[in-house]
């Protein structure tokens, strides 16, 4: 999207907006406006508690990440002068809801993709970070468990990143399950996808399955998380680092929604593989996951 560079302020300390109002462009003139450095904002941001990168901020002010922590944003909106939310209501969102928007869409073209036929009793992701930032591999290895006779698929639902061509994402089965149905619309970054059985369960009858995504598009990432709907009764996150690009801090979070503020758990160290982890036992409903800070 062109951006606009030559926008001014006001006296009422609001930004006129361009045609089309970007959270990027609207940061990008806030800042310039107050002539600060992204070096100077990150600084002040990581006195506030709020430790945001440069790279990361510049990320921002280009349109190439959106922000993971509202507080942050609004801490942001407060140091440049801005209204309250006058950023923050600008971040892109992903709809997560299952009742509308393109999810909800995507569900209904995959009969019986809205019942609730399992509980999944356990849940472990393994994800890789490139040497550029990029989640480009997720394997996850579930155990399920029917919740009526005749249950013999388990839907997927998958987020890519920013800046990723959903095309070129694939879904592979690993063990034990085939990839049935995808489903995925250009226009939002969302896939849904059927893991077939291969036979029918009977009620209380337990399945492991193993199955991968590999995305070799995208942007560089600061955040990994996995949506947690229903009781889950053990998660576990690892996340694998690129030895030539490891994180400056890393630490593990919960949301309650997508919307709400990101409550830091516990910091997490990169041990000797490069790695970190998180475990949860049990969950109930939210976001649970992993969030970075790049080198600068």
């Amino acid at each position: 999207m062109p951006s606009r560079d030559d926008t001014v302020g006001d006296d009422s300390g609001r930004i006129p907006a361009p045609a089309t109002v970007t959270f990027h462009d609207t940061l990008r003139t806030a800042i310039r406006r107050q002539r600060l450095t992204l070096q100077v904002v990150s600084r002040r941001l990581g006195a506030l508690g709020y430790p945001v990168g440069v790279s990361t901020l510049g990320d921002w002010q280009h349109g190439n990440a959106r922000p993971a922590s509202v507080p942050a944003v609004h801490a942001l909106e407060k140091m440049l002068g801005l209204p309250h939310q006058a950023l923050s209501e600008l971040i892109p969102r992903i709809e997560l809801s299952e009742r509308s928007g393109a999810l909800g869409e995507l569900l209904d073209q995959v009969p019986g993709a809205r019942d609730r036929n399992v509980d999944v009793l356990s849940r472990q992701d393994r994800a890789w970070a490139d040497e550029a930032g990029r989640i480009w591999r997720i394997t996850s290895r579930v155990v399920l468990r029917a919740r009526r006779d005749g249950v013999d698929r388990y839907i997927l639902r998958y987020f890519a990143d920013a800046g990723s061509v959903l095309s070129r994402i694939d879904v592979e089965a690993v063990a034990n399950c085939t990839v049935g149905q995808v489903r995925w619309r250009a226009d939002a970054p969302v896939i849904v996808a059927e893991l077939c059985f291969g036979q029918r369960l009977r009620a209380g009858e337990t399945w492991l399955l193993e199955y991968r995504w590999t995305n070799p598009t995208g942007e560089s990432s600061t955040v990994l998380a996995h949506a947690v709907r229903h009781r889950l009764e053990l998660y576990t996150l690892e996340l694998v680092f690129d030895p030539a690009a490891p994180p400056a801090e890393c630490h593990a979070f919960t949301q309650t929604d997508y919307d709400e503020p990101i409550r830091p758990t516990a910091a997490l160290e990169l041990n000797t593989h490069h790695t970190v982890h998180l475990i949860g036992t049990p969950l109930l409903t939210g976001l649970h996951g992993i969030r970075w800070r790049l080198r600068d």
